[in-house]
């Protein structure tokens, strides 16, 4: 491991987290929308994420051994994909323009299936995430800056 290894790994660690945040952000933008572009109502994201370690990398014998990926060298964004597995709710609302006209569930809106108390617990697991990350760098800068003081 390098010496900048550390930095390497908490920024990724930051970039990730900031996605999630962004894409937290934009299920409890769109939590009562009920009709979108594909048809339908919203679907909640989810950000994917998977270790750098497990990344295809162009195998050589020549590439030093501080490159060459292992275990701890941080985070990467694998997808952000679109939940199809839980499903949405039914609202009873026939003013909506959205309601549904005719059959069993005349009167009812279909709703997304996001839920704002979990994206709020998200967000919250996520910005103590990016804290974290952003305490390991400062940590860092102060320890490189004591070996500096150190060999002055």
């Amino acid at each position: 491991m390098g010496i900048f290894s550390v930095l390497n790994t908490s920024s990724s660690g930051l970039s990730a987290q900031r996605l999630r945040l962004d894409v937290i952000a934009d299920n409890i933008a769109n939590a009562t929308t009920t009709r979108t572009t594909e048809g339908g109502p919203f679907r909640k994201s989810r950000v994917i994420l998977k270790t750098r370690g497990d990344q295809p990398q162009f195998k050589t014998d020549l590439l030093p051994e501080a490159m060459k990926p292992s275990v701890g060298s941080g985070v990467r964004v694998f997808q952000v994909e679109k939940d199809m597995e839980n499903p949405t709710r039914f609202v009873y609302d026939p003013a909506h323009p959205d309601a549904i006209k005719y059959g069993e569930k005349a009167g009812y809106v279909e709703m997304p299936n996001v839920n704002v108390v979990t994206e709020m617990v998200d967000m919250i697991e996520a910005s103590r995430a990016y804290e974290a990350n952003s305490t390991v760098i400062q940590s860092a800068k102060a320890m490189f800056n004591r070996a500096l003081d150190i060999i002055r």
